[in-house]
Formats: C-alpha cells, structure tokens, sequence
C-alpha cells in the first residue's frame, strides 16, 4: 500500500512539473523584438512596438514567402511550400516557438533585447 501511494504521489510530482514546464515555454514573449532569418543569415530585425503595418515578401529558390506585420505582430499569410505549416502557425506570440518554413528555410522568432543590442 505504501509503495502505491509513493507511485501516486510521484506520479503527480512529475505531471505538475510538465505542467509548469509547458506553461513556461509558452509563456507571451518578454520583448517586442522579432528578427527573421533565412538559411542562418538574419534578414530584417524589429521591433514590433514601432513598426508600422507592412507586407515583405522573402523569397528562396524562387519560392516566396509573404509576412504580415499588423498592430504590433507577426505572421506569415502565404508560402509557397508544400504543406503550408508556416501559415497554419498563426500569429508569433511565444519565445519558445517560432514561426518556422522548413522548405524556404525562413524562421520568424523573438530575440532578446540584449541579442539585439550586440548586433548592432
């Protein structure tokens, strides 16, 4: 009966600690600086507290990616990959999930304030 309850309560250790874990990967991001990179090379950096509504259309290999910047956040709206995930992603809203092309090797992410300072 005692190694039970030990199981139970270990059982329940871990799945509070995944659940804290969870929540805290997708906690809302701590900064407004996004930067968008393609093939490990950094495209564009902003910072979506003063940037104006716009429209950038990237491409690769002669497929294109359309990225939306609207009140202060970020997606893209139409890729030209096979299985549109990147659109499906929806609006950036978390640190640890970016917004990812796998096919036009795009990524979308937020970036510290810090990281953003030393690149210049």
């Amino acid at each position: 009966m005692k190694r039970i309850k030990i199981l139970l309560i270990t059982a329940a250790a871990i799945f509070v600690l995944s659940l804290a874990f969870c929540f805290w990967i997708i906690r809302p991001a701590q900064t407004n600086t996004v930067e968008i990179v393609q093939d490990g090379t950094t495209l564009y950096r902003f910072d979506l507290n003063n940037t104006e509504n716009q429209q950038i259309e990237i491409s690769y290999n002669g497929k294109v990616n359309t990225v939306l910047i609207e009140n202060g956040k970020i997606c893209i709206t139409n890729a030209d990959c096979p299985d549109n995930t990147c659109v499906h992603m929806g609006w950036l809203t978390a640190e640890g999930l970016p917004i990812v092309c796998l096919p036009n090797r795009l990524v979308i992410q937020y970036i510290q304030s810090g990281e953003a300072d030393a690149a210049g």
